[in-house]
């Protein structure tokens, strides 16, 4: 048993990010993340692991701060809230044309423009569609707990090293300021600069040796050609994620007659929605995405067989559910996929969703 400790997801995040061992945080304070940066500022971690903290001018900033210091092979991050994560959307862009590993952690708050401090889950499909411009995409992992809050940043940078890529954590406000148990990773040291060039030297900028060539880093390639390869060996990297990363957790779906799906805090919700729906003798189960990207479309069309629909349950005006039809469609397997959801910051009750089970697709079957 590690150490256990009461804390915000927020909190959990910088202590994650101090212990797996971070070189660097860039960002830019805003509601309802901030405690982030407080948490790495008030543990002052450049004096216990050596990891700079970085207060930024501005979301901009932080993200080419990000962009420079990723450039070097080492394991950073940034923090933000959805319009933040909009200001750094193009530097992620440029991180993920460069073909770079970092994190990049979204707490979710209503929209859209400024819109309301409080939960939100509408910025789905700036995360796993590729929120700059270029067809690129990220990891994208979504914690439905605190205790995911901590274990996902180690697993955020060990994928975004696997395949050069930045990776996200897409957590919403009610996650980030919630308070549960959690039993903190161990610590990991921070790779030595030899470490560095073993695993990251034929590509990063960490001093040419005269046993190769230069390593440049950029996302500018001004021959069409050479940047349709590029956008070639990009499709297939996201392809190998596609058949190899898919994670998910099914709870009571194997005799399950409907599927509710969710993430994040509104699979906490959906929980709840499959006990009072199972209490009223309607086999409901959940399935809630772990990685948004890759979509865990090969469980839900293997669910699909033997189901007679799916709720998708967001805390948006639907754009997950997009990705479950397609899922479904893609089995070859026609079956009803409904959608509910509440915005504005407002948090679904699992009265309302078992309500819209009823509604939605129950009804259908009378």
């Amino acid at each position: 048993m590690g150490e256990l400790r009461l804390m915000k997801g927020n909190e959990v995040l910088a202590e994650a990010a101090i212990r797996c061992g971070c070189d660097g945080y860039f960002g830019y304070p805003i509601t309802p993340q901030s405690e982030v940066m407080e948490t790495l500022m008030e543990r002052q971690p450049w004096n216990e692991t050596g990891m700079v903290v970085l207060q930024a001018e501005s979301e901009v900033a932080a993200i080419n701060m990000v962009y420079g210091a990723a450039g070097s092979g080492k394991k950073v991050m940034t923090s933000s809230s959805s319009p933040g994560i909009s200001l750094m959307s193009e530097g992620i862009s440029y991180i993920a044309g460069a073909e770079l590993p970092c994190l990049v952690v979204n707490v979710q708050r209503g929209g859209p423009g400024l819109g309301t401090i409080q939960p939100s889950q509408a910025d789905y499909s700036q995360a796993v569609k590729g929120g700059g411009h270029g067809d690129y995409k990220m990891i994208v992992l979504a914690p439905s707990s605190v205790q995911e809050m901590n274990d996902f940043v180690d697993l955020a940078f060990e994928l975004a090293f696997k395949y050069r890529n930045p990776s996200m954590i897409l957590a919403d406000g009610a996650i980030g300021q919630m308070m549960e148990k959690v039993e903190l990773s161990d610590y990991k040291e921070r790779w030595t600069d030899e470490e560095v060039i073993e695993k990251s030297g034929s590509w990063a900028t960490t001093g040419k040796p005269s046993s190769r060539e230069r390593n440049v880093v950029t996302s500018l390639e001004l021959d069409s050609l050479k940047m349709e390869e590029n956008n070639n060996r990009f499709q297939e990297k996201y392809r190998r994620m596609e058949a190899e990363e898919q994670r998910y957790e099914a709870i009571q779906c194997d005799d399950a007659e409907y599927i509710f799906v969710a993430f994040g805090t509104s699979a906490r919700v959906c929980q709840k929605a499959v006990e009072i729906a199972r209490e009223k003798g309607v086999k409901v189960g959940l399935l809630r995405p772990i990685t948004l990207f890759p979509f865990p479309k090969t469980i839900i069309g293997e669910l699909a067989k033997d189901v007679k629909g799916f709720l998708s349950v967001e805390m948006s005006a639907g754009q997950m559910v997009e990705d479950v039809k397609q899922a479904v469609f893609d089995a070859g397997i026609i079956r009803p996929v409904a959608f509910f959801g509440r915005m504005g910051g407002i948090i679904p009750t699992p009265g309302e969703v078992v309500e819209a089970l009823e509604q939605k697709l129950l009804k259908e079957k009378r």
